[in-house]
């Protein structure tokens, strides 16, 4: 049975072996092709983004690549180095999903490049901009998802209503401008809370999405809404989606006035006075959910005048035998060029400035198989120079081009009303791959909610797991009280031996369990993977629920051995059980190192700045110690450069070390006038350690990160294995419930 057992072992070994093979080979391809995607959307300009986007630390990125499965988009981030990236940056939108999916909180989503920036209006967390009383939500904001622009809606009213109070007589409680999703969003949920509202949009219901292309698909995930119930679809047309918003105001009651332009904002918060083009509106507080698309970005050049110019694209039928140009590489001019090619007769020309369009994958296909086709005559690197009666000159590859021409579609964008926000008392500032509402006066009375909702979420979970734990083992251990600590003999003479042994009643049930509880580790995995449970709870949980399991399980399988082990099979499971659990735990702590401020990774200057910074601090709580001598060694000692050492050395001496250190902080506490000033030395201290073991093995941190996750998966599938061989060996020789 033993030579079985080995040959079983032997066997685990090899599949666990070729699993890590294979994996690290699978990983590498990968980052090959991302890499070379990478480069190539960077020659071509289309790697930055040009919305919000995410922005992956690829120090703090432990390699799980959970965001990568996470994009309704498709394939937006790849692997680069090892770590996540943003691999296709002009296809993403901003859905936010890939931060959502992260489990330790390497994913930033921010606005803007350090190439490009965005102008934006700063607001607060709760979207209320630096106008108090006047909130921003929507594309206005720079979000134009329809997703979140109902959420934000949603969320401005939840605000609103927190702080509602006595408004001056005769006003509304608030003053909505736009009949876009954020604009319904924020009416419903303050039609739902009992507020008073006046919905004001100058044009007609559904904002941006009135101005799509006839029959343009968009996509629209499931947002719950107050007075409605469930809303979205994976794809829509642009004309069922006007229908839905029908639909929602008809079910909830909303009452909208069309063909009002909102053109200023008076008062103050509490009692704001709008004005508009059918007279004066009193409210408590101004919502603004205008969107972009009212102002179009022009190009600013002679005959831009001319009627033929127009903005959008709506129905292609009415270009028929016509020359039409199309100025814009984004998705809205390709798409516009395209449409106008298959439901139209046209002759189509695309303009745009850009070695290649700036648009998602699927639309630059069709563009290239209808340029090919000869449908649209595709002019690259070029701009319009004039646009004339029945000609428009251009600049096309630095030579002057001249085209017959009927018509022109301008899509380059839309332009921020900064002349509209600056009268009514927003200010704009342009970001620089930041976040949201980040450096804002607002933003600062305001915590960072979904980070930090994360965060609490994970750690009250971790301690309620934690009590559970501990509960279980208690329990366990007061079962078997009086047979666990018998010596091997005594046990078979124990009443409690036919019930506590390995194939007992009581102990094979715990083995059972334990079996199911240390399988349930793999959902973690799965939840990373499969897309239908992607919106079940965040991954900083789920990695707690991994990190719980996996430390619980060897506990929990010993009390089913009864703390002891009759065969190499199950000698193997346990011991393999024991290492995933050390490896797994070994790779948190050494994330734990990893240098990080702000959940961005520190570079090694910033850490030695750090260090230097922290010693400076310390300083000057000497100068009230009677004697600083033993102060200045123990700083010293904690300050100093590491000798040259192994990595893996000064990760398994670093806890003794510590504890070395932290019974000097003990012994140098009796020096100190106070306790405060003893506690801030030793915090200093604290700090001082963690910094100079990060300064010495920065690089090698990083790089044995790399390779960790490979070994620890390596090993979970041995563990596998060799829990299956246990198990079909404990039913072929006849163990069972008796």
């Amino acid at each position: 049975m033993d030579l079985e057992s080995a040959l079983i072992a032997s066997s685990g070994v090899g599949a666990a072996a070729a699993f890590a093979s294979g994996y690290a080979v699978h990983r590498w391809r990968r980052s090959r092709l991302d890499t070379a995607a990478l480069r190539q959307a960077v020659a071509r300009q289309t790697d930055v983004p040009r919305s919000l986007h995410p922005v992956i630390d690829p120090d703090i990125c432990i390699g799980s690549l959970a965001c990568l499965q996470s994009c309704p988009e498709g394939d937006i981030l790849g692997i680069v180095d090892g770590a996540a990236a943003l691999v296709h940056g002009q296809n993403c939108i901003g859905h936010g999903r890939c931060a959502d999916a992260c489990p330790v909180g390497a994913i930033q989503l921010v606005f803007g490049t350090a190439r490009r920036g965005v102008d934006l209006p700063e607001v607060s967390e709760v979207y209320e901009s630096s106008r108090p009383g006047v909130y921003v939500v929507g594309e206005l904001g720079g979000m134009g998802l329809i997703k979140n622009a109902f959420r934000q809606g949603l969320a401005a009213a939840s605000h609103i209503a927190q702080g509602h109070g006595a408004g001056a007589p005769g006003a509304v409680d608030a003053a909505v401008v736009g009949a876009g999703p954020a604009g319904l969003a924020t009416a419903l949920g303050l039609r739902e809370r009992g507020l008073t509202y006046r919905l004001l949009e100058q044009d007609s219901v559904g904002g941006s999405v009135s101005h799509y292309p006839r029959r343009k698909v968009v996509m629209t995930e499931k947002v719950e809404l107050p007075l409605h119930g469930t809303f979205g679809k994976p794809r829509i047309s642009k004309e069922a989606l006007l229908a839905s918003f029908q639909k929602i105001i008809r079910k909830a009651g909303l009452a909208v006035e069309e063909g009002v332009k909102v053109v200023g904002v008076d008062g103050r918060d509490g009692d704001f006075t709008v004005q508009t083009t059918r007279g004066p509106v009193r409210a408590r507080k101004v919502v603004l959910a205008v969107g972009r698309r009212g102002s179009p970005r022009k190009l600013g050049v002679p005959g831009e005048e001319l009627e033929k110019v127009v903005y959008r694209l709506i129905e292609p039928e009415q270009y028929a035998d016509s020359a039409v140009l199309v100025v814009g590489g984004g998705d809205a001019g390709v798409e516009a060029a395209c449409q106008l090619a298959r439901e139209s007769n046209a002759r189509v020309w695309l303009s745009y400035r850009g070695e290649a369009p700036k648009c998602r994958e699927p639309n630059r296909l069709e563009l290239e198989g209808l340029a090919a086709a000869g449908r649209v005559q595709v002019l690259a690197r070029s701009g319009v120079k004039n646009i004339g009666a029945r000609q428009v000159d251009l600049e096309v590859g630095g030579r002057p081009v001249r085209i017959p021409n009927d018509h022109v579609i301008v899509n380059a964008g839309g332009e921020l009303p900064t002349e509209f926000l600056e009268k009514v008392g927003v200010k704009v500032r342009r970001y620089h791959g930041e976040a949201p509402g980040s450096r804002s006066e607002a933003t600062r009375s305001h915590p960072l909610q979904s980070g930090v909702r994360a965060r609490r979420r994970a750690r009250r979970l971790g301690v309620l797991l934690s009590v559970l734990g501990a509960s279980v083992l208690a329990y366990l251990a007061w079962t078997g009280r009086d047979y666990y600590l018998l010596p091997p003999l005594q046990r078979l003479r124990s009443p409690l031996h036919w019930m506590l042994k390995p194939a007992g009643p009581w102990g094979h049930g715990v083995g059972i369990a334990a079996t199911a509880f240390m399988l349930s580790n793999f959902l973690y995995a799965v939840r990373k993977r499969v897309g239908w449970l992607q919106g079940l709870g965040d991954m900083r949980s789920w990695l707690v629920f991994h990190v719980f399991v996996g430390f619980m399980s060897p506990m929990v399988i010993a009390f089913h051995a009864a703390f002891q082990s009759r065969n190499l099979l199950a000698t193997a499971t346990a011991a393999a059980m024991g290492v995933v659990m050390l490896t797994g735990i070994v790779g948190r702590y050494i994330f734990g190192l990893v240098p990080a401020a702000a959940g961005k990774a520190l570079e090694i200057e910033e850490v030695r700045a750090s260090l230097a910074g922290a010693r400076a601090e310390a300083e000057p709580l000497l100068a009230a110690v009677r004697d600083p001598a033993p102060l200045r060694r123990l700083l010293a000692a904690v300050a100093d450069p590491l000798p040259p050492t192994s990595l893996v050395y000064a990760l398994a001496t670093l806890p003794f070390r510590a504890a070395r250190h932290r019974l000097a902080l003990w012994r140098v506490g009796r020096l100190f006038p106070d306790r405060r000033a003893w506690q801030a030395f030793r915090q200093d201290v604290v700090a001082l350690e963690k910094l100079r073991l990060q300064v010495s093995f920065f690089r090698s941190l990083k790089s044995l990160m790399r390779g960790w996750r490979i070994l620890h998966a390596s090993l979970a599938v041995f563990l596998v294995i060799t829990i299956a061989a246990h198990i079909a060996v404990a039913l072929y020789l006849g163990y069972g419930l008796r």
